[in-house]
């Protein structure tokens, strides 16, 4: 029986997934690479939307108008954090595609600062990168440069 990895990305699990096999001599980004991180992306998509509509449900379900302010407040703060989540997966939804978009161009896992292979298990971990590792570290170490 084949195994399945959950792989963490940006705090939101996709699951279910075969980890790439490369076959000797494959090149980098190849119709099967791709549409191997087709489908990764178009899981992950689905299950944003589906807990967007989870939220939503939610939100019209425990609507209540509470006499007590307390109770009120307490209500409109768990609404809010949830609101903030929903925005940030919004935003995530929006990279997803662009990601997509970038693989239907075969312009996907090429880092966009020096060109290089950011690699497939790079990717899988986190599938919307557009830095290679080497990259992305330098990024982090000017950011908290600057942020200092």
């Amino acid at each position: 029986m084949p195994t399945t990895k959950t792989t963490q990305t940006s705090n939101h699990l996709v699951r279910g997934f075969e980890p790439y096999t490369e076959e000797p001599g494959e090149e980098y980004m190849s119709d099967k690479m791709r549409a191997h991180f087709t489908s990764i992306l178009n899981k992950w998509k689905q299950e944003l939307m589906e807990e967007v509509d989870r939220t939503v449900h939610h939100m019209q379900d425990e609507a209540a108008n509470f006499p007590d302010p307390a109770d009120r407040a307490s209500q409109e703060e768990e609404f809010s954090l949830e609101l903030r989540a929903r925005d940030r997966e919004r935003k995530l939804i929006k990279k997803i595609d662009e990601t997509l978009q970038l693989i239907e161009n075969n312009e996907y896992g090429w880092c966009d600062s020096c060109g290089v292979e950011i690699g497939i298990r790079r990717l899988e971990a986190r599938p919307t990168a557009t830095l290679c590792i080497d990259c992305k570290t330098l990024a982090e170490i000017k950011e908290k440069q600057i942020g200092s």
